[in-house]
């Protein structure tokens, strides 16, 4: 990495959220739940057309995979289960099976942090955007394994998210999902609101 274009400010905000890559979604979820407590965790399909656009070592690409997403405090876990198509997930799980992936930073600017990261050296390797109800959200993922020993991914979030395939645990004072809940973007964490 050029010196010049170093330090960059990814973590000036400290580490937003820590993803493990498992074999199955539903059973981390209930172990997670059962050890630690964490939930409520809400489940996403992130495929087209949920993604607009996804790429995989800078080729568009149409990948799938399931997420479950919870809180450990104010630390974001997710969840990742492999469905189709080539990521860089399924590399992860070739090259050193199942476990911690990445470390997912936010960005206020997905562009600027990018221009940023490219002048520093370091490539995107997979990405997806217009994930949000208003075409907004970018995640993307950097080579950051090799000089760091994890992948670094960065997110803008989207305002507001879509009503998650499920939650669990699903109580009964729950009851559906409310479609009037959404998510708002407060500094690094989700926080659910009444829109």
């Amino acid at each position: 990495m050029p010196d010049s274009q170093l330090p960059l400010p990814f973590l000036n905000n400290g580490i937003a959220q820590v993803a493990l890559i498992v074999p199955n979604l539903e059973t981390a979820v209930e172990n997670y739940s059962t050890i630690f407590g964490i939930g409520d965790w809400h489940f996403y399909t992130y495929e087209k057309p949920f993604v607009k656009k996804m790429s995989y070592h800078g080729q568009d690409s149409d990948h799938s995979f399931r997420v479950a997403l919870g809180y450990f405090g104010s630390m974001r876990v997710e969840l990742i289960e492999v469905q189709e198509g080539k990521t860089i997930y399924q590399e992860f799980i070739d090259q050193h099976g199942y476990g911690v992936h990445h470390f997912g930073v936010l960005v206020e600017s997905m562009e600027i942090a990018l221009n940023q990261a490219a002048e520093a050296g370091l490539e995107m390797i997979q990405d997806g955007s217009g994930f949000g109800p208003d075409g907004d959200g970018h995640y993307a993922y950097l080579n950051t394994e090799g000089p760091l020993g994890v992948t670094i991914e960065l997110i803008e979030r989207p305002k507001q998210r879509h009503p998650p395939e499920k939650i669990y645990p699903q109580s009964k004072s729950q009851g559906k999902y409310n479609a009037n809940t959404r998510f708002k973007r407060n500094n690094s964490a989700d926080i659910e609101t009444k829109a």
